[in-house]
């Protein structure tokens, strides 16, 4: 059954909503139909009965009960007031009508009202005519009782009652279809709106377009439909523009080491080469394929982490325990001093821990790789943050190179000796940014290099 009504069951939401207030209106229609018919029985009813009161009225005119027996006096229109007559005296039938029988239904039906001795109507049931009402009417004198029963056939009242109930049928049938109709029509004007932001929204998605719906000149519902469209909108074009980010730097990261591949399989084929020769060439294609391969891990790691660890990565952590775990898993030079100055030990960044691993790392490794004898890496509270500095006393930068500094895939001199792809620094402010923070050079200090990080305070 209920795979059934989900098969029968609208798919369309101005299907479902149609339906809907199809069935509420059927029910309420259903429910004053009955009522205004159930009325309009009672009403019926009730006419009938004044009619036979009525006609009992004019009936007991021509009863005397004055004397000691109860006397039916003669009167110029007797015979259309004995039709459906019965008079009783006590419960002694004293006149009936000229067509009934003293065993038939209707008689029968009188003699039972007549022992009752008070005003009562009943409904009978017979033959011909099949429904018929009865109503007793007591006359009272001063020295004997008497009983007047009057009928009439219901026929031509429950016909108004069927004719009643069929024009309340077919007005509800009608009311129904108009009302199906209109709910069809107004839905589907009501979510024409609807459609077509969807439609638009598609449309901007697939190209990653800034348009967006707003809320003005909108209902309150569509106001925050178009609200959630565009926020929706732009966490697409972000993750469309992250892509783009990634496919590039792989792209202009790996074109590098894969030309230097190409380069040397072309040389080393031109002619024969020695033992030694074909030795270096498989030197260089092994350690491009080595840049290569530190090239995608770091991009697609950083591509994993901005899934997880991005805007949405709230949080805080202590930064001391952090810090220090950087700088013992370092694979420093054995005469390199590594320094951890923090202070306050309570310090904490209000960021992921994953988060801050990868936004110092990077610096980390960096001081390292070109400090002369001491890193020092330290921590300090400033107003509605926190500022990490990673400091060296390497070469430090060069000033020619300041403005490359933070570009992907740019080294100062890619000769010196040290691996790398250029990745490490431009990767450390995208994710600091990210959280609302900065990673930054510190052109003033010499010798060596400093490199803050500034991020929410936790």
């Amino acid at each position: 059954m209920n795979r059934l009504a989900r098969r029968l069951a609208p798919r369309t939401l101005r299907g479902r909503l149609s339906l809907v207030a199809l069935t509420t209106a059927a029910l309420l229609m259903t429910v004053l139909t009955v009522v205004f018919n159930t009325a309009m029985d009672r009403h019926l009813q009730h006419q009938a009965d004044d009619e036979l009161r009525n006609r009992a009225a004019a009936v007991a005119t021509t009863v005397d009960t004055s004397g000691p027996r109860v006397r039916v006096l003669e009167t110029v229109n007797d015979s259309l007031l004995d039709a459906n007559v019965w008079i009783y005296t006590g419960t002694r039938l004293l006149e009936k009508p000229p067509s009934a029988t003293a065993d038939s239904a209707l008689t029968q039906a009188a003699d039972r009202l007549a022992a009752r001795g008070r005003p009562v109507c009943a409904s009978v049931r017979t033959d011909n005519p099949r429904f018929v009402r009865l109503c007793s009417q007591p006359v009272s004198g001063r020295r004997s009782t008497a009983t007047v029963i009057t009928a009439v056939d219901l026929a031509p009242y429950r016909n108004s009652a069927a004719t009643l109930l069929s024009g309340s049928l077919i007005l509800d049938a009608v009311m129904l279809a108009c009302t199906y109709a209109l709910t069809r029509l107004a839905v589907g004007r009501a979510l024409r709106p609807v459609r077509t932001m969807t439609d638009q929204a598609t449309q901007w998605s697939a190209v990653g377009s800034d348009q967006r719906f707003g809320a003005e000149d909108q209902p309150a519902e569509l106001a925050r439909l178009g609200a959630s469209l565009d926020a929706l909108l732009d966490r697409i074009r972000t993750v469309l523009r992250h892509e783009q980010q990634l496919t590039g730097e792989l792209s202009h990261e790996l074109r590098t080491p894969l030309t230097r591949i190409v380069v040397e399989l072309d040389w080393w084929r031109t002619r024969p080469r020695s033992a030694a020769e074909t030795h270096a060439t498989h030197d260089v294609i092994a350690e491009a394929a080595q840049s290569m391969r530190t090239i995608c891990d770091t991009l697609l790691n950083d591509a994993r982490e901005g899934a997880r660890n991005t805007t949405t990565a709230v949080g805080a952590t202590a930064v001391a325990p952090v810090l220090r775990r950087l700088v013992e898993d370092l694979d420093a030079r054995e005469q390199l001093k590594t320094v951890v100055d923090v202070p306050d030990q309570q310090l904490e960044a209000g960021v992921a821990s994953a988060l801050l691993e990868r936004i110092v790392s990077p610096l980390l490794a960096n001081a390292v790789r070109y400090a002369g004898s001491t890193v020092t890496v330290s921590a300090r509270q400033l107003p509605g943050g926190v500022r990490i500095a990673v400091t060296d006393d390497g070469p430090g930068v060069p000033e020619e190179f300041l403005d490359d500094l933070f570009q992907p895939g740019r080294r100062a001199d890619s000769g010196d000796g040290h691996d790398g792809a250029g990745l490490g620094l431009p990767l450390a402010r995208r994710l600091a940014r990210a959280v609302g923070g900065e990673v930054s050079h510190d052109p003033g200090h010499a010798p060596g290099a400093r490199f803050l990080v500034d991020l929410p305070a936790g």
